[in-house]
């Protein structure tokens, strides 16, 4: 269908005005920076773009890491049809009008159809269960864009039938390169305005971007728009307009997705490597993203069991009661008692034995023993126990020097086995000592 006059007025209005991100956007895998360990030269996507021999894909990571970009120098590169959706706006309806013509380019032109989705994630599950019979069929080639894990929030059958490649945020190198392209750009970017971005307002931009170069590239733009030019006819971009254009720094995190998993690794790991430090810096990264403090205490009693345990076990007493403080008092106050218990933590000796110990007895009682409970220890207090030789021959400790006498206590078919092996740590060492003792003791 021709284009009208003011459709193609349209077009070139909105290309004109369109922020710097998007115009800056590259058409060629030449000009796309990062991503090397995807679409760098040899690499599987790389190949399969060249050779317009693409699969179905979904393009998995966090904003402004250039997964719509890809999508675009697909569409660019490629003799299929492409077609783009946005998951926000598009329905059940929009896939199947995409899928009507994809059959129609195959039964008349031969041709395959790209269908790009941005945010599949937010597709439900009807919707995602749509367009399984026809990626399976081959009659379109998915690729779908999205910053949630897609083994959690995409429909596994979807994920089976295609190849997931994980973008990783920028490094600050290809930021800064992007950067430098906006301001030589003639045509897009900045090319023939004169701008001079100083080393330290750009070191300030690639860091507080954090990997996110739409970030990065909406604050220089800021930056240029609000910027006067001096006696020369510069606009000169300093550390304090730059700071003042970006102001804070890009919090990734998601209560559900995977920042949420890997902050909440990392804080528990801090606290089992008895760094403080590392944990008070997590936490507050939790708490400023709007995690649940009652959810990072709960953690933490669970850490002071499983990574701190005996070597100090008013480790448990303190995480339990934090966890308690922020049930009465709430936030902002209770990241005080938070904060107190994970640096208490943190510095604790460690023991892993209780769990070890656990797992070992959890072991014993689903492979190796019967679990029957011998003769001695059996209950007694019922009428006939006697008889049947229950509780005979049953050894009552507190009768014996120190309250303790050796006897049998776990089933014959694993009587010999140790499942508790208490650690030289902190108090512990003196559980060790202990039991030593009394397993020597006739």
């Amino acid at each position: 269908m021709q284009k009208s006059f003011f459709d193609l007025e349209y077009e070139k209005q909105a290309e004109e005005n369109a922020p710097l991100a998007s115009r800056m956007r590259p058409t060629t895998l030449e000009d796309f920076a990062g991503q090397g360990h995807i679409v760098g030269k040899g690499k599987l996507l790389s190949r399969l773009i060249a050779a317009d021999r693409l699969t179905s894909a979904i393009f998995y990571g966090p904003p402004g890491t250039g997964k719509t970009t890809l999508a675009g120098i697909i569409a660019h590169q490629t003799k299929a049809a492409f077609h783009v959706l946005n998951a926000v706006t598009a329905g059940k309806k929009d896939i199947e009008n995409v899928i009507a013509m994809a059959r129609e380019n195959i039964g008349v032109y031969r041709r395959k159809t790209i269908l790009f989705i941005d945010e599949i994630h937010r597709f439900n599950k009807a919707q995602q269960d749509a367009l399984l019979p026809s990626v399976e069929k081959g009659d379109i080639i998915l690729i779908g864009a999205t910053t949630e894990n897609p083994y959690f929030e995409i429909n596994p059958a979807l994920v089976s039938r295609s190849t997931v490649f994980e973008f990783k945020r920028l490094e600050a190198e290809d930021i800064r390169q992007i950067l430098d392209s906006a301001l030589k750009d003639k045509e897009k970017g900045y090319g023939g305005m004169n701008v001079v971005l100083t080393d330290e307002a750009a070191e300030h931009l690639c860091s507080v971007a954090a990997g996110d170069v739409r970030k990065a590239l909406n604050a220089l733009e800021l930056a240029v728009l609000t910027g006067e030019k001096n006696e020369k006819g510069e606009i000169i971009i300093d550390l304090d307009a730059a700071t003042e254009c970006i102001q804070t720094k890009a919090l990734q995190y998601d209560k559900k997705g995977d920042n949420h998993y890997d902050t909440i690794s990392a804080f528990i790991k801090s606290i089992r490597g008895s760094d403080p430090d590392a944990a008070l810096f997590w936490m507050a990264k939790m708490l400023d993203a709007g995690e649940d403090p009652k959810f990072i205490a709960r953690r933490m009693v669970i850490a002071a069991s499983e990574d701190i345990g005996n070597a100090n076990p008013m480790g448990l007493v303190v995480a339990v009661s934090a966890a308690r403080a922020v049930e009465m008092i709430g936030l902002p106050e209770a990241r005080i008692n938070l904060a107190q218990a994970v640096t208490y933590l943190a510095v604790s000796p460690k023991s892993n034995a209780a769990i070890m110990g656990i797992d070992a007895a959890s072991e014993a009682v689903r492979h190796r023993s019967d679990g029957k409970v011998p003769a001695h220890l059996r209950d007694s207090h019922y009428r006939g126990s006697e008889a049947l030789g229950r509780g005979v021959d049953y050894r009552y400790p507190h009768n014996y020097p120190g309250g303790y006498v050796a006897q049998q206590y776990l089933p014959d078919d694993i009587k010999d086995d140790t499942f508790y092996h208490p650690t030289d740590h902190g108090s512990e060492k003196a559980i060790a000592e202990r039991l030593s003792r009394l397993k020597n003791t006739k």
